[in-house]
């Protein structure tokens, strides 16, 4: 075979009858495609000159040109092209051979691969078939099991089981949805799973609506319970320290010692949780919606739809209503806001971050303000101490309620505080009205009692009993019914005003409840004391029976201290060193001087039968004038009916005061002008009387148990004694020396010892002449006198 000869690249040549401008783009033109190169340039530029028969000849031109050329070439190569056929002429019959041979051998490959073939083509046809059949296995697979999970979304939605089907509804979306083959099914899923999730939603937010509405109900009932545990606490520690008060009072009289110590429940701070199933304070179905916009990637939505919906249940229950009295619906307003924050408080807890810290404290405060602004608003309307006081333990309770799950109570306390005066004043003015009552009631009769229990209640409870012995019964006791009734009085305010005082905030308030018990017995109970003995006392039995019944009320006062500082919590005797003087000071003394004055003015009536006394007998009287007699047994009848009742000290103090009325009035009837001269004779007389006193006074030594009172008694007289020993001594000019003025006569005054001397003396024996011409005869005792009268003259 001979080889090829490569074609040449021949240059084109200039071509005659052209312009250089037509030349040189036939020169660039042959030379294109000689080259072989695009002549799309040359087409585009010639059309766009609008001379494309230019081009069109140029070609032509070209083609002519290259005819002979070839013409020219095969010329050139004639021989070896002769060549070349001899040489396919001599091939040509080995062709013929080879291709005999091929038939040949392509009839038996035919012959020999046509089953080959066949089988072949079935077993590609088989295994489409199979790939088919895989592919189709699969994907029924892949059905089966997005219905399985259907289905089981179904049966989860029908049992409210919302967080598994939503569980579902991500596993078909998240693995099965873009590999599911069936378009219809993928159409069917990519529609309903949206519906699917917006019915859950819908179905959770139904049911949180339903829960938020229950629990409001809930909420009072919890509010409630929470504060009936705190109140049940509360009483617990009040039966403890009860008992330790008691065993205080044993310790007094017995060797062994009671000892009591307050415990606090384990369990109390979730006392009222333990029992939220009874309640139904039941978290899931909040919990359960939580969980639910969780999975919904709705977190933040739902918090806050939560928080708005609380924070307008709480708005809510601030309402008070003005058609109910606020002390018939403060109980209900308290619970509802206690059970509000006792439930927000336990989702605080165990809400994994449904409401925050922030949020609740922010609601708390709210709660405060309002509840603050309502105390002061009622607290100002009303207008009984009972009612405050109710409100105030509620309060007080619902405080210890909140505090104990961790909510500062400190504003509301203040509150209460703010308000213990107007508390205060209204108690008062309620234990005015009843001590009016109380002592308006009273008969000013000895108090009877038949039984045992009855001196208990009147006697015993407010410490007012003189012995530890009980006495027999009937019992009458030497005051009348108004001491029991005002000691009640008394003794329920002291527990109203320690029941206020209690639990708001502060905790040593015995100072407080005693500046309330001094006005209530130095302003309220003396004033009305003193108004009934001023309007209402009109003998000498009533106003001894009055003050029997303030020295009564003189022992109770000091139960009324004891019994505060012990409700108050404070030591006795811290309470012992900061009383002050008697609260009852300005009844007492009245009631002292109506007796006192009474008695006088019974004794002036007796005293007008001194008259009748010869001051110038001529035998003094051996049994005491009729008027001193007469006097004594008034006295010895008084002190026989007024030491029943009346106190030692009173009757020491009225019979002192009587005594020394009657020494005045024996000294003012000698001073008196309707006595003109006076013998010794008479002096000895009165002389007589002052010893029948001073053997009374000495007779009543039994009723005194002090030396001192029996010598105060006797003293009352000593004016009139000093007189007549004076009168009747030998040595009267002794007046002058000042040492035995003090001692023996310090109770006289010089004034009316001249007065009173002057008429002992004789007449005749007078000092108002000259003092130089006295005669001789002048006796003793006138001569002494005469000196004594003489110098008190002189000093004076």
């Amino acid at each position: 075979m001979y080889s090829m000869r490569s074609r040449r690249k021949v240059a084109a040549t200039a071509v005659d009858g052209y312009d250089s401008g037509e030349k040189s783009e036939q020169l660039l033109l042959s030379s294109a495609i000689c080259n072989g190169e695009d002549l799309g340039p040359f087409v585009r530029k010639a059309f766009a000159s609008g001379k494309p028969e230019t081009l069109l000849q140029l070609l032509r031109y070209f083609a002519r040109s290259k005819e002979s050329e070839i013409e020219q070439v095969c010329k050139a190569h004639y021989q070896d092209f002769i060549l070349a056929v001899d040489d396919l002429r001599s091939l040509l019959s080995d062709v013929d051979s080879l291709k005999s041979s091929l038939s040949d051998f392509n009839s038996r490959l035919q012959f020999v691969a046509g089953p080959l073939l066949s089988s072949l083509d079935s077993f590609v046809e088989a295994q489409n078939v199979s790939s088919n059949v895989d592919t189709a296995l699969k994907s029924v697979t892949t059905c089966i099991k997005v219905i399985e999970l259907c289905l089981r979304a179904n049966r989860h939605l029908s049992k409210g089981s919302f967080y598994m089907a939503l569980k579902c509804l991500d596993s078909i979306e998240n693995e099965f949805l873009d590999k599911t083959p069936s378009s219809t099914l993928k159409r069917m899923l990519e529609r309903k799973i949206p519906e699917i999730r917006f019915h859950i939603e819908r179905e959770v937010n139904k049911e949180f609506s339903d829960w938020l509405v229950e629990i409001r109900a809930v909420s009072r009932n919890l509010g409630q319970l929470a504060i009936g545990e705190a109140s049940a606490a509360r009483q617990r520690e009040e039966d403890l320290r009860i008992k330790q008060r008691q065993s205080e009072e044993h310790s007094r009289f017995s060797s062994r010692d009671f000892v009591y110590a307050l415990q606090e429940d384990d369990d109390e701070n979730d006392g009222y949780e333990g029992n939220s199933g009874l309640l139904g304070f039941d978290l899931a179905p909040l919990y359960r919606a939580y969980h639910i916009h969780q999975t919904l990637a709705l977190e933040d939505h739902f918090k806050q739809y939560y928080f708005e919906n609380r924070k307008l249940q709480l708005t809510s229950d601030f309402q008070v209503s003005s058609m109910t009295p606020f002390l018939e619906s403060h109980q209900t307003f308290f619970a509802q806001i206690a059970g509000f924050f006792i439930v927000e408080n336990k989702v605080l807890r165990t809400g994994g971050g449904l409401i925050s810290k922030m949020d609740v404290e922010n609601l708390w405060e709210t709660a405060v303000t309002k509840m603050c602004s309502v105390l002061d608003d009622q607290f100002s309307r009303m207008q009984t101490a009972n009612h405050l006081l109710l409100i105030k333990d509620y309060v007080s309770l619902f405080g210890v309620a909140l505090r104990q799950v961790g909510y500062p109570v400190d504003s509301l306390l203040y509150v209460l505080s703010k308000h213990r005066d107007k508390y205060h004043e209204l108690l008062l003015s309620d234990c005015r009205k009843k001590i009016a009552e109380a002592l308006a009631a009273d008969k000013f009769e000895q108090m009877l009692m038949r039984k045992e229990y009855e001196y208990m209640m009147n006697v015993l409870a407010f410490h007012i009993q003189t012995s530890d012995i009980v006495p027999a019964f009937p019992y009458v006791a030497p005051f009348s019914s108004t001491v029991p009734d005002c000691c009640r009085i008394v003794r329920s305010f002291i527990e109203d005003s320690v029941s206020f005082m209690s639990y708001c905030g502060q905790m040593d308030f015995y100072d407080v409840v005693k500046k309330y018990l001094d006005q209530l017995l130095s302003e309220v109970l003396d004033g009305a004391l003193l108004k009934l003995i001023n309007s209402s006392v009109h003998g000498v039995s009533q106003a001894m029976q009055v003050a029997a019944n303030i020295a009564v009320l003189e022992r109770a006062c000091d139960f009324f201290f004891r019994h505060a500082a012990l409700l108050s919590g404070i030591p006795l005797r811290t309470a012992e060193r900061s009383r002050t003087q008697f609260p009852l000071n300005k009844s007492r003394d009245a009631a002292g001087d109506i007796l006192s004055g009474m008695l006088k003015t019974k004794v002036d009536g007796l005293m007008t039968l001194i008259e009748n006394v010869n001051w110038m007998t001529d035998e003094p009287s051996q049994a005491g004038n009729e008027y001193v007699n007469e006097i004594i047994i008034y006295l010895e009848t008084l002190v026989s009916t007024a030491q029943q009742i009346l106190p030692t000290q009173v009757l020491k103090r009225v019979l002192q005061d009587v005594l020394s009325h009657i020494s005045m009035k024996i000294v003012e009837t000698l001073l008196g002008d309707s006595v003109k001269r006076i013998n010794l004779n008479s002096i000895t007389g009165v002389d007589v009387d002052v010893q029948l006193l001073e053997s009374f006074a000495d007779n009543l030594a039994p009723l005194f148990s002090e030396e001192g009172d029996k010598i105060q008694l006797k003293n009352a007289l000593a004016e009139s004694r000093q007189l007549i020993n004076l009168l009747l001594s030998n040595h009267p000019e002794n007046y002058m020396n000042p040492v035995i003025r003090e001692r023996s006569y310090n109770a006289l005054d010089y004034r009316k010892v001249v007065k009173i001397s002057e008429k002992l003396r004789d007449p005749s024996d007078r000092l108002f002449g000259s003092f130089g011409n006295r005669g001789a005869k002048l006796n003793p005792k006138n001569k002494s006198l005469d000196a004594l009268i003489k110098r008190l003259k002189d000093v004076s």
